[in-house]
């Protein structure tokens, strides 16, 4: 009988034939190629908008579709579509919320770092510090996909519901604080947030999204993640990452760097199995959330400044990926 053929991921066993070095190769592909279509759209946003009639007024009005619209029921959907069990996967969820809130921890302490705090303004830090421990969601279930199946996807979507309103929570305070808006007010307004949280309720109660709803809800869900990329390269002016270079490589060192490191630890602390270690990481090394230009846009802050970053750790994604599974795992 013939050996089955291993998926694009290996799923995580690595022949002992092939060589180290065509193992690193082969997941890097593998993941240039997860990463892809993210990159691709970014590029076809900013080309769109630089060099034909659909110039950055366009482009507004598809930034405030994206995140009225678009992005909530992407968010509602991924949490609702996947049922929590709280009590079995309790531990897992800790462990998300502790690598979370060091993230979180991490970001908010860059202005306050003695080496640093001379070279990064108290604006751009507010609305970029959220690159550094928000994810791209729908890399990671594809991600989570070909590693595990349907386990895979179970667990990141455990991730997903437990960490996304943290995560929110996390992006908007330093904004609104800056802006000295009430960070109340601006949650309960706040569209992602609202989504979030009544997927997690909907999703407690048992409730499902009826099968003649799915096809339209899962549409609506991938105009969000092409528009929203694409509005992030339509306001991506890379220029403006030399504005504050030192604070672009501190946050997006957290988020592809120290995170990873901190997962296996974390991972380690909570005394997690294989698989929820395996996922833990990738969930860790995602790229950023590409909303995280929609929300510092729509909050009055520099989008391209955190354009040019969602950009950065989409590329960043590349290596962070596999020195997470392949290096530390």
């Amino acid at each position: 009988m013939s050996r089955p053929c291993p998926t694009p991921f290996g799923r995580l066993a690595l022949q002992e034939s092939v060589p180290g070095w065509l193992h690193w190769y082969s997941r890097w592909v593998n993941y240039a190629q997860l990463l892809f279509p993210d990159f691709s759209l970014i590029l076809c946003g900013y080309l769109l908008c630089r060099f034909t009639a659909l110039n950055r007024p366009v482009w507004q009005q598809v930034d405030a579709l994206v995140y009225f619209f678009l992005f909530p029921v992407l968010l509602f959907q991924s949490i609702v579509k996947s049922p929590l069990e709280l009590g079995s996967a309790s531990r897992f969820m800790g462990a998300g919320w502790t690598l979370g809130l060091t993230g979180i921890a991490l970001t908010y302490m860059l202005p306050h770092v003695p080496v640093l705090r001379h070279w990064i303004d108290a604006r751009e830090h507010a609305c970029s510090a959220q690159v550094g421990f928000r994810f791209n969601s729908f890399i990671g279930l594809a991600l989570a996909d070909r590693l595990l199946g349907a386990q895979g996807l179970q667990l990141i979507a455990v991730l997903i519901g437990a960490c996304v309103p943290l995560f929110n929570m996390g992006a908007v305070w330093p904004m609104a604080r800056h802006a000295q808006r009430s960070f109340l007010r601006e949650l309960a307004r706040n569209p992602l947030i609202i989504a979030t949280a009544s997927g997690l309720v909907a999703n407690l109660l048992g409730f499902a999204l009826p099968a003649w709803l799915e096809p339209s809800v899962t549409r609506v869900g991938a105009a969000s993640l092409a528009l929203g990329l694409m509005a992030a390269g339509a306001g991506l002016q890379l220029g403006a990452l030399a504005r504050a270079k030192v604070l672009a490589v501190s946050v997006l060192s957290i988020k592809h760097l120290l995170l990873p490191m901190v997962a296996i630890a974390v991972a380690q602390l909570f005394g997690l199995g294989s698989a929820q270690t395996t996922i833990l990481l990738a969930f860790s090394a995602l790229p950023t959330a590409s909303s995280c230009y929609v929300l510092a846009a729509r909050m009055g802050y520099d989008g391209s400044y955190v354009a040019g970053l969602v950009t950065l750790s989409t590329l960043l994604g590349m290596f962070s990926l596999p020195f997470a599974l392949a290096v530390l795992r």
